[in-house]
Order: C-alpha cells, then sequence, then structure tokens
C-alpha cells in the first residue's frame, strides 16, 4: 500500500507541473504494482499443501520425520515460493534445548504448473513435552518484491512425549503399597458395601453372603465376595505452580517432578492397585481445544510468532484422574504428564480445596511438590486431618537427599508439624532408592 500510495502521490504531481515523463513513468509503476498484486493472488490461491503422518506418542530421545508437501494447482508458474514449518520456539531456544531439528524446515522454491514440493526434516524429542509441529506458512510475491502475500497452511501435527520411568530399587511386588504409610498390610476385614464379585459357596459361609440371585441362575449356591476394607493404592498430587519452582534449577526440577509420578504410579499399576492424578497445571491439550492453534494475521512476522508461542490459559481448575486400576489408568497419568505445563493460575491450596471431594479415601496421597510453604503445609494437614494417609516427597536439585537432620530446614519443620511423612529427592539416582527403606508403618 505504500508503493501505490507513493506512486499516486508522484502521479498527481507530475500532472500538476505537466511532467509527462514522470506522468508515464508513474503510470507503468501503478500498471505493475496492480498486476502483481493480481498474480500474487492468483498464486497464492493456487497452493495446495498436505502434511503427512498423524499425532505421535513419542519417548524422549526418539525422533520423528515431518514432510510437508505444497502443489501448484493453478495454470500459471509461480516464480518462487517461500516455505517455513512451525516449530514452538521456546523449544527450541530454552536451555536445556526441548527439539532437536536436523535438515531445513524453510526451502525457497519454483513450482511449475502441476509440480509438488516436498519440505522434509527429522525432529528429535530431547525432553517431556506436548508439541505442536506446524503449521506450515508459505509466502510468495512478484518477481520485483513490490507486494508479497503469504498463507498459513495445514493442520500441525502434535507430538506427546511422556516423563522417563524409573525403576523402584527394593521394590517388592507383594507389597501394600510403594510409598507411606499403611494401616492394615493384609486383607483382614472386608467392606460389605463393596462387591468385588461372586464364588461358589464354601462350607462356613454366613446366609447373608449368599448371592441369591447368581445362585438361581446357576442353580448352585453362590456367595459373594467383598474387596478389602484396607488402604491401598495412590492419588499423585504434583504442584505445578511458577512460584514453586525457581532458581537456575528450575527447569531439571519440573521435570524431576514429572518421573517421580510417572515412575511411582508404574510402580502402583504394577501392583494391581489404583491410582488416581490432580495437579493445578495446564494441560497443553486443553489449551490447544480452548484456544485453538490458528489466529488472524497482519504480517508473516506476526504469523511466524503466534503460531509458535500460543496465548497463555487463564483456565483456574485443576487437571483431575479419578482413582483408577489397570494400565490404561496409568497411560492417561503418562500423557497428563506429557501434557502438563507450568501455570501460575491456581495455587496448591486453592488446588486442594477444588478436589477434595474427588480424591479416593481408599488410597494415600502423595504430594509431589516443588517447594514447601506455611500455606502447602497446612493444606496437606487439612487433608491428613480429614483422616486420609499423606506423604509428601520435594523435589529439588539444588538440595541433599538426605538433609542434616540435627538442624532440619525450615521446610521440613512446616510438614512434621503438621505431621505429614515426607521424603526428599535431588536426582532420578534418588527416585530409584525411594522403596530401598522400609517404610511403612
Amino acid at each position: 500500500m505504500k508503493w501505490i500510495a507513493g506512486t499516486i502521490a508522484l502521479l498527481a504531481l507530475g500532472l500538476v507541473f505537466q511532467l509527462s515523463l514522470l506522468i508515464y513513468a508513474m503510470y507503468v509503476l501503478l500498471g505493475v504494482l496492480l498486476l502483481s498484486r493480481v498474480f500474487t493472488r492468483v498464486w497464492t490461491d493456487a497452493i495446495e499443501a498436505r502434511r503427512f503422518g498423524d499425532d505421535e506418542a513419542l519417548e524422549i530421545g526418539s525422533s520423528l520425520e515431518i514432510k510437508v508437501a505444497a502443489r501448484n494447482t493453478g495454470r500459471l508458474a509461480i516464480p518462487w515460493l517461500l516455505m517455513e514449518d512451525s516449530l514452538p520456539r521456546g523449544a527450541m531456544t530454552e536451555t536445556p534445548h526441548h527439539l532437536k531439528a536436523e535438515g531445513g524446515r524453510l526451502t525457497l522454491a519454483r513450482l511449475a504448473p502441476g509440480e509438488t514440493k516436498v519440505l522434509s526434516y527429522r525432529i528429535q524429542f530431547l525432553m517431556r513435552g506436548y508439541y505442536q509441529l506446524g503449521p506450515l506458512l508459505v509466502e510468495t510475491g512478484d518477481v520485483f518484491g513490490l507486494h508479497r502475500r503469504f498463507r498459513v497452511m495445514t493442520e500441525p501435527l502434535f507430538a506427546q512425549v511422556p516423563p522417563r520411568i524409573v525403576a523402584l530399587q527394593g521394590y517388592n511386588l507383594s507389597s501394600r503399597r510403594p510409598i507411606g504409610e499403611i494401616r492394615l498390610a493384609h486383607r483382614l476385614f472386608e467392606d460389605p458395601t463393596r462387591i468385588s464379585g461372586v464364588r461358589p459357596y464354601q462350607h462356613g459361609d454366613p446366609l447373608n453372603r449368599i448371592h441369591w440371585r447368581a445362585t438361581a441362575r446357576t442353580g448352585q449356591l453362590q456367595s459373594r465376595e467383598y474387596e478389602s476394607s484396607c488402604v491401598a493404592g495412590a492419588t499423585f498430587i504434583l504442584d505445578f505452580h511458577t512460584r514453586s519452582f525457581f532458581g537456575p534449577t528450575a527447569v531439571g526440577s519440573v521435570e524431576l517432578a514429572a518421573v517421580a509420578v510417572a515412575s511411582l504410579a508404574n510402580a502402583v499399576c504394577l501392583m494391581g492397585q489404583q491410582m488416581g492424578f490432580v495437579s493445578n497445571g495446564r494441560d497443553a491439550a486443553d489449551r490447544i481445544r480452548e484456544e485453538g492453534w490458528r489466529a488472524d494475521f497482519l504480517t508473516r512476522n506476526d504469523a511466524r510468532t503466534r503460531a509458535a508461542e500460543p496465548r497463555e490459559n487463564t483456565r483456574l481448575r485443576p487437571v483431575l484422574l479419578k482413582a483408577a486400576k489397570g494400565e490404561d489408568q496409568l497411560a492417561k497419568i503418562l500423557a497428563t504428564l506429557a501434557r502438563l505445563e507450568l501455570t501460575d493460575g491456581l495455587d496448591f491450596a486453592a488446588m486442594i480445596r477444588e478436589a477434595a471431594h474427588n480424591i479416593s479415601r481408599d488410597t494415600t496421597v502423595v504430594a509431589v511438590l516443588g517447594t514447601v510453604t506455611q500455606e502447602i503445609a497446612a493444606a496437606l494437614g487439612d487433608v491428613a486431618r480429614r483422616g486420609l494417609l499423606v506423604t509428601a516427597i520435594v523435589v529439588s536439585m539444588e538440595m541433599e537427599a538426605v538433609p542434616d537432620w540435627a538442624r532440619p530446614p525450615d521446610w521440613a519443620e512446616m510438614l512434621l508439624a503438621q505431621r505429614i511423612d515426607f521424603r526428599v529427592i535431588n536426582g532420578e539416582e534418588a527416585i530409584g532408592n525411594l522403596c530401598a527403606e522400609a517404610i511403612i508403618r
């Protein structure tokens, strides 16, 4: 538009002063500008793009080949076409790097009618996360560079990378609990309100245990089986508030907290017990569903920035998975951990208030914390006073795994004042040793 405005201004000046050569030149330039806008629009509308592949569930260290094809469906050749595939800017620039791109994701090509150009590169995933790969940004224009036009094309792919799982050393599958206290270590009592199944009648079974409908259906006496009344399984509460992780080791502590939850959840799954999950973090997939990845762009630089760095999410409700058993539940927890991002919205105490009624009383509450404040300790104390068993895991790569208990740190005194059992981890080795000691009381 600046070129057109300048050309019209010079044309008006030439008409006023009767400058024939200037008038002729401005007429030619104005025609070139108008034709360039027409041709640029025709070229841009003739581009079709396709991304190959589907959303992927990957592991840390694995790689994925990305292919995007752009085709000229028009009758005119496109003199130049700039193709760039968008990647999360922070994942590529922050230290440590989350992604590593190998190959060119930016190319310049000329497309004849019906010709296709394929953009191909490989991404290696170095850390846990939920990564948006794409969309494709294409730009073209006239040969003089007077007018350019771009489009945002193709739906992006989403790669989900869960945290690493550390094997717990000294873990005993016959144990009733990988961590925390337990009131009854064996099935000494049964809960008559919770039927787990039906079995053939055994001598000595009381009459109130007989399942009369099953007996009538099978023609043989059948007795009810009840679930144990002992506490089993765990509900993991992960504090992912930005204020809980600070300093030069904040990124490492965040990832260590996710690894701790994943490792303990895997141990509980192997034991055949139920597990739940609660966090005040932000679910990246939920953010994308609510806000979308596409926006209205004014310039190509604006398109690149907003495609790579989506808007902040102000949702103030916890991420919650109710307690359940099985590998499907473990897969849900790992997928949630892969998508989880730090947030400054919901603090720990507010998360506990929101999720308290959804925490199963049949599980130990395992709180994984980046820091301990008086408010966090008081919130855990309230949970314990409601009759739930609570264990805290404090994560910090700057902290000693075995503090000097002759002079307990302030955070330890806060937890001890609330009668909360706790452990400290400062690395993956410490996670593996969580169960090396007998901590069931």
